[in-house]
């Protein structure tokens, strides 16, 4: 996969802070980051899993992974992030009939021994990884060789709008950078990873304004963490710049907010057979693979 420029570099000292300041408030901002784990706890669905090792890879608050735990209540689930704060938040989803460990980790260096997972989940967690091979690589280490990949990240379109709008009022970067969905596809498979499948999705929110959208990013820790980013506070007249520009893409609705995600699914070294297809969704091989253009 292509690096991104050395402007879009992620500080991960910086991604780990901002997740642990937005840890108290996350799961009330995080509707986008729900629908998603949620559709993707779908997907799993549609396999008979008896898996005795669950890694929950990015866990947040462990919302997921208490729904992990009841799904493969044999299962030792184990919740990992790289925010602390994120994992005692987690505590709120422990049950003394169905608990899970919490283990705090950078997904760059997994504390866990080669081939010691069955099934890893990760929801909108590998965007936030520099390079995406090495997580991936990580994955591919842990994981059984028959064992199950389920992630879900984000791809190219994401906040293109915002992108535009900061665009026009000055040259820093305010947006992170996002791969395209073939660059994900090639990741997988450079990683060792087998029979990968692939699907795009693009979600719409809308905001009364950008202020709006911004708020919500921060409440969920996406800040801007890039090499590339301003590094004073924006003043009234860029903001007013950067409202103006994004006021051209209203609707009736609102402020459009595009997420671009890539849902994909691979198994370790020995392969199986690839996953049913979901109505309306087509599941291409990698080397095929094109957006969609929703």
């Amino acid at each position: 996969m292509s690096a991104p420029d050395a402007a879009f570099q992620l500080d991960r000292a910086r991604v780990r802070a901002s997740f642990a300041r937005a840890s108290a408030g996350y799961e009330a901002a995080a509707r986008l980051q729900v629908q998603v784990a949620d559709e993707l706890l779908t997907r799993l669905g549609d396999f008979r899993f008896a898996p005795r090792v669950v890694l929950d890879l990015g866990a947040g608050t462990g919302r997921v992974t208490r729904e992990l735990k009841r799904r493969y209540p044999r299962a030792q689930v184990v919740a990992l992030d790289i925010a602390d704060a994120m994992l005692r938040e987690a505590r709120r989803h422990l049950r003394p009939w169905r608990r899970f460990a919490r283990v705090c980790a950078d997904a760059l260096r997994l504390p866990l021994r080669d081939r010691s997972v069955d099934l890893v989940f990760s929801s909108l967690m590998l965007q936030w990884c520099q390079p995406l091979d090495a997580a991936l690589a990580e994955v591919r280490r842990v994981l059984q060789p028959g064992g199950f990949f389920g992630f879900s990240t984000l791809g190219l379109a994401t906040l293109h709008e915002l992108r535009s709008a900061w665009a026009a009022a000055d040259g820093y970067n305010h947006v992170n950078h996002f791969p395209e969905v073939q660059e994900v596809g090639d990741a997988l498979l450079r990683a060792g990873l087998t029979e990968p499948v692939l699907d795009v999705d693009r979600l719409e929110l809308a905001y009364p304004d950008v202020l709006a959208l911004m708020r919500d990013l921060k409440a969920i820790g996406a800040h801007n963490v890039t090499a590339g980013r301003p590094r004073n506070l924006a003043g009234r007249g860029r903001l007013a710049r950067v409202a103006a520009a994004y006021e051209r893409e209203r609707r009736a609705s609102g402020l459009p907010a595009t997420w671009e995600v890539i849902y994909g699914a691979s198994w370790g070294a020995a392969g199986r057979h690839a996953a049913p297809a979901h109505s309306g969704i087509a599941h291409i091989a990698p080397g095929s693979i094109r957006r969609s253009r929703r």
